[in-house]
């Protein structure tokens, strides 16, 4: 059952141009969209959460309309939104008990099996007692994907899942998507990129409302071989390279600049080859040296 998203478009009031003619095909499995904050990943989400209508474009999940049956796709989907309230006073164990219930679990001894299974599977059964109020970010996170699993969707919608954890919950949380992306389509919005690499067997970038890229990411990085140069250079000398080379991004290391170049062929003896990851394939994206991205040089470093 694949997700094809067919040419989603959508302006705002304010004349702000959120999606430009978005155009993907999602398989089952864990699907990246990569992008920096504003580039229309969670109007997208949103769309396809049924909680907002794009201008114009079709979106269809399997043999469901997700435009026009809001109420068939809402059976189906799971969504965790980049920010989203829970009652602090509420303990873990009853504020999912409830969400059960509204999902439609009235029988009370079928509740509370999926409650106490949905409580293990994302590791809050320990907790479940205790207020959401008194959670870490992580497991306020982790309890959102139990609710979200509610009915076992067939689409789970991730809009910003690991901004703001620690690394030991990130990686909790990284192993908990991944066991959800061998069961259904499970979309990962985000903006950072090491989630996508870690995780997703394909992905698209998106920037200003549209595609620049779309690919599995293993072939993107096996694509740029030989393309990315890097360089360590004296900080002062960092806007002569610019001006003379197609740089992408740049780091400080002991105290020095080290940049890293777009280029197809070696752009001089100073410089070494570098084995692209995926952050270099966003960056040239970005840049607009692979993909369909204007040609622009970006000093952005990647947090």
């Amino acid at each position: 059952m694949n997700l094809d998203i067919s040419n989603i478009s959508k302006t705002y009031a304010n004349g702000v141009q959120a999606l430009n003619d978005i155009n993907l095909q999602i398989p089952p499995g864990m699907y990246g969209l990569l992008g920096p904050n504003g580039a229309g990943k969670s109007t997208l989400m949103r769309i396809l959460a049924t909680l907002q209508e794009p201008d114009h474009g079709s979106v269809r999940l399997g043999d469901i309309d997700v435009l026009k049956q809001k109420d068939e796709v809402r059976k189906t989907i799971g969504y965790l939104p980049q920010e989203f309230g829970v009652y602090p006073k509420a303990k873990a164990i009853d504020l999912l008990d409830h969400f059960a219930l509204l999902k439609g679990f009235t029988r009370r001894t079928e509740r509370k099996q999926v409650v106490e299974a949905l409580l293990r599977q994302t590791n809050l059964w320990e907790v479940r007692q205790q207020k959401l109020g008194g959670f870490s970010g992580g497991m306020k996170q982790r309890f959102g994907v139990a609710v979200a699993l509610l009915g076992n969707p067939r689409l789970m919608i991730v809009d910003e899942p690991t901004a703001g954890l620690d690394p030991a919950e990130r990686v909790r949380f990284l192993n908990l998507l991944s066991e959800l992306g061998e069961q259904s389509v499970v979309i990962l919005s985000t903006h950072i990129v090491e989630d996508v690499s870690e995780l997703c067997t394909r992905m698209a970038i998106i920037d200003k409302g549209s595609i620049l890229l779309e690919a599995e990411p293993l072939r993107a990085m096996r694509d740029l071989r030989g393309r990315i140069w890097k360089r360590i250079i004296p900080k002062e000398a960092l806007p002569e390279i610019e001006r003379m080379y197609a740089v992408i991004s740049t780091k400080l290391l002991a105290g020095r600049t080290v940049v890293q170049v777009y280029s197809e062929v070696p752009p001089g003896a100073d410089f070494e080859p570098v084995e692209p990851n995926l952050e270099d394939v966003y960056f040239s994206t970005m840049a607009g040296h692979i993909g369909k991205g204007p040609k622009r040089a970006s000093r952005e470093v990647k947090p």
